[in-house]
């Protein structure tokens, strides 16, 4: 029992730096083309862009079913359901709270989710394939952080 939890945030952590890559360097590289429409306005609510979603999908059922009919590769099930929370985390994140296709009139205001959202505006503004930064999606690094005013710096000095 342990281990299966164990391989399911393991997993989950693993995936993000998978989504990283896989962001940067194919959605970003060979396959913009699926990707572009995500970067630049286009009509209607699917993107090509949500064929990377599939293709994970596809990926995490695959590794459950395989789990569940080779008893011996069962930990392929937890590892599968690694996957899968980290697809449902990312879709609400990306899609729901930042992009806002489904609509929320939620405002976040912790530092964390102020951060990250932060960090996916500044990958927005670029509209090609080069050039873009920030290509996690549940993790940026501080330098996202809002900057602090140079008034309030010098307030408590």
């Amino acid at each position: 029992m342990l281990l299966n939890v164990a391989l399911i945030i393991g997993t989950f952590l693993f995936m993000e730096g998978v989504a990283w890559f896989t962001h940067k360097y194919v959605m970003h590289g060979f396959l913009w083309s699926w990707h572009n429409d995500h970067h630049n306005h286009h009509p209607g609510f699917f993107e090509w862009n949500d064929l990377f979603a599939v293709v994970f999908s596809t990926v995490a059922i695959s590794l459950i079913v395989t789990g569940i009919e080779v008893e011996s590769l069962s930990y392929l099930t937890w590892i599968g359901v690694g996957v899968t929370f980290y697809g449902v985390f990312s879709f609400v994140f990306h899609d729901v709270i930042v992009h806002q296709r489904v609509k929320l009139k939620h405002r976040f205001k912790g530092s964390y989710m102020q951060r990250i959202i932060r960090a996916h505006y500044i990958h927005h503004k670029v509209h090609s394939k080069e050039g873009a930064e920030a290509f996690g999606f549940l993790y940026a690094p501080k330098k996202y952080d809002r900057a602090v005013r140079s008034s309030q710096t010098v307030a408590k000095s």
